[in-house]
């Protein structure tokens, strides 16, 4: 038994209707997954499944600096893309790689801050009134008040630094970031209480002294400087002194740090009469008076 061909023939414009009804549709804003197969100068050709290939110009490849795309994606590299502008006339589509980078970046920097998040960028340049930097591949800035270190503005050039956000509006591409903020949240979550911790006094009020150390900074109520009752802060410590205090207490959520310096007196008044040999004890003493810290 003999099996006989079919006589009728399947011609260009049949061929055409059979690939027509099985192409994509293609629209802006879509995440398609494509293979490089060509470069040229001004960027590489994409196969994505359309009819005619896909076009990434080198300005849409990457969201750094632009290498050879030879380099960055090798013929036969499939990965994902955006599309960008729909198909022309040839029935190209646009597409992009630095625009779906951005995307996603905006994506992680909304987790980074829904999270309270410290992670590291770049600083890329400096000005009067603070710091650019690369977040993830965006460019952020850091007022010179969110910085640690407010004075050597271009010595952060190319150095990485932490942050977290304190303002993202993917709208505006506003990223406002905080250096400051962030070494406080690191130095806060390695602060336990009874620690001893040497810092400065940066400034005095009617109900205590803030003293700072290790990038935070607490306050040493007047209640908790000595045992007995101090009328004027000033005739205690001096602005601008180095002292030694006791962490009372972490408030992480409110941003607080309870200190005190009473407990290591080992009489009442010590340190209103020699606060200079109370801190060079200061190790001993709280070790003998630790266990006030947990009564208290």
């Amino acid at each position: 038994m003999s099996v006989q061909r079919s006589s009728q023939s399947f011609s260009a414009s049949d061929f055409a209707n059979a690939l027509a009804a099985h192409d994509y549709e293609f629209n802006v804003g879509q995440i398609v997954t494509g293979k490089v197969v060509q470069h040229e100068s001004d960027g590489s050709y994409i196969d994505i499944g359309a009819k005619s290939l896909g076009f990434l110009p080198i300005d849409e490849a990457s969201l750094g600096s632009t290498k050879r795309l030879s380099e960055t994606l090798p013929i036969g590299t499939e990965q994902q893309f955006l599309i960008i502008r729909e198909q022309n006339e040839d029935g190209e589509v646009k597409l992009s790689i630095r625009r779906l980078q951005m995307k996603l970046a905006w994506d992680i920097l909304l987790t980074y801050q829904a999270e309270s998040k410290v992670f590291d960028c770049r600083v890329v340049n400096a000005n009067k009134g603070g710091v650019v930097v690369e977040a993830e591949g965006l460019r952020g800035f850091i007022p010179r008040s969110h910085l640690v270190d407010k004075n050597n503005f271009t010595g952060l050039i190319g150095k990485t630094i932490p942050v977290v956000l304190v303002e993202i509006d993917e709208s505006r591409n506003k990223l406002i970031l905080s250096n400051r903020l962030a070494a406080q949240a690191s130095a806060m979550s390695q602060l336990t209480k009874g620690q001893l911790v040497t810092g400065k006094v940066s400034s005095i009020r009617p109900f205590g002294a803030f003293v700072d150390f290790g990038g935070v900074s607490g306050l040493l109520h007047v209640k908790e400087i000595s045992q007995k009752y101090v009328s004027d802060i000033t005739s205690v410590f001096k602005e601008g002194e180095t002292i030694k205090v006791v962490v009372m207490e972490v408030d992480e959520s409110r941003n607080r740090i309870s200190l005190s310096t009473k407990i290591l007196e080992l009489h009442q008044g010590e340190m209103l009469e020699n606060s200079a040999q109370v801190f060079e004890e200061a190790e001993a003493r709280l070790e003998k008076n630790i266990s006030k810290l947990w009564d208290a």
